[in-house]
């Protein structure tokens, strides 16, 4: 099978790959920043893009890739200078922004987790492997161009590949520049963290998401599930694309009542929402599951300490929470547990623990927390 029609550990579902991307919304002050340091004619050799998932982060390197290997490096001759840079924006018909789509310039390294052949699917991390390539990507001439690396994302390194990625953030060739994207940047090396100039990337509003669905395909409904994908996608992009395909309003709707016959669980309706997660290629579903299932309990939290909900997503959400968390002990029992099943189940898809029994479990888990915090339904 050829490259092109493979998975590819960086697009997410039901929307264009990062690299087809055209315009980029809601992060001018980063972009700024970038430009900045660029004009200055001191650009760092290594950048960390940092922020919440799916915001931008992986459109701003392919559109930093696209201006730098399309814009020559200044070579310090006055005369010919170009002038200062006012964006990062590229024709889509320019030959590099053509070949970068196809994954065909040589300016290019794009480091993400590999397809595993033997096994038929993604390497659940990116691998020594992978980051080996940097030394030859290195090793040829520039010719008078610019070299960009991309590592999307560099949370996914196993602790081989970080080591060897590290070594080249030491000793970085001239005109070379990595963009390193990371959700979970505190995850990272300190030292690798350290040899990166770190650019923040903040959640988009109301208004930029809804123009990044719809620059990516997609529209937000003409309903109450508009209102609940924009709530629940705080701000990502990537979160409200999982949400417009997998129907993500209904799936809270049933995680909330699931939620309300608690501690005397609906065991139908558990194992129907485990099972959903389990079925193959429901990777997505599984990711977002857990997401709501995080944002639920976070929710759960802030209800006990605060003594009232939040606004509801859902109808009778509200009165859900309230029961469930009354008070401030309430609350942080929901907070512990939210951190220990997320945790456990980092530690269980690491190990490709079958997704359905790890929801089941802690459907199971929320169960019991709420039998021990005696908050029987009305």
């Amino acid at each position: 099978m050829s490259e092109d029609v493979l998975p590819e550990a960086d697009r997410l579902d039901g929307a264009p790959h990062p690299r087809d991307t055209v315009r980029l919304f809601g992060q001018d002050t980063a972009e700024a920043a970038f430009l900045d340091a660029l004009n200055s004619g001191r650009l760092p050799h290594a950048w960390l893009l940092t922020g919440p998932k799916g915001v931008g982060k992986a459109t701003f390197a392919w559109r930093a890739a696209r201006y730098l290997i399309a814009t020559p490096p200044d070579t310090g001759d006055a005369l010919f200078a170009a002038p200062p840079a006012q964006s990062l924006h590229v024709d889509a018909d320019h030959p590099v922004a053509r070949r970068l789509r196809a994954l065909s310039d040589p300016g290019l390294l794009l480091l993400r987790r590999a397809w595993d052949t033997e096994r038929k699917r993604l390497k659940a991390q990116l691998t020594v492997d992978e980051v080996r390539g940097l030394k030859g990507f290195f090793a040829f001439s520039a010719g008078g161009t610019r070299r960009v690396v991309i590592v999307d994302c560099a949370d996914e390194m196993n602790v081989s590949a970080a080591n060897a990625l590290l070594k080249e953030l030491e000793e970085p060739p001239r005109d070379a520049v990595m963009l390193l994207v990371s959700h979970q940047p505190s995850g990272l090396l300190p030292t690798i963290r350290s040899r990166c100039r770190a650019l923040r990337f903040d959640p988009l509003g109301p208004a930029e998401l809804a123009a990044a669905l719809e620059q990516a395909g997609l529209a937000l409904p003409d309903d109450a599930s508009a209102q609940a994908i924009a709530a629940l996608a705080d701000g990502s992009v990537g979160t409200a694309v999982q949400l417009v395909e997998q129907d993500g309003p209904a799936l809270y709707r049933d995680l909330v009542t699931l939620l309300s016959g608690l501690p005397d669980m609906d065991r139908p309706l558990a194992l129907k929402l485990a099972d959903a997660t389990g079925a193959r290629g429901a990777d997505t579903r599984f990711d977002l599951t857990l997401g709501l299932l995080d944002r639920l309990l976070s929710r759960l939290a802030r209800t006990g300490a605060t003594g009232h909900a939040p606004d509801p997503i859902v109808p009778a959400e509200e009165s859900v929470l309230a029961r469930l968390a009354p008070d401030a002990a309430s609350g942080r029992a929901w907070a512990e547990l939210a951190a220990d099943l997320t945790a456990r189940a980092r530690r269980g898809r690491s190990v490709n623990l079958d997704p359905a029994a790890l929801i089941f479990d802690m459907f199971l888990d929320l169960d019991r927390t709420a039998a021990r915090l005696a908050v029987p339904a009305s």
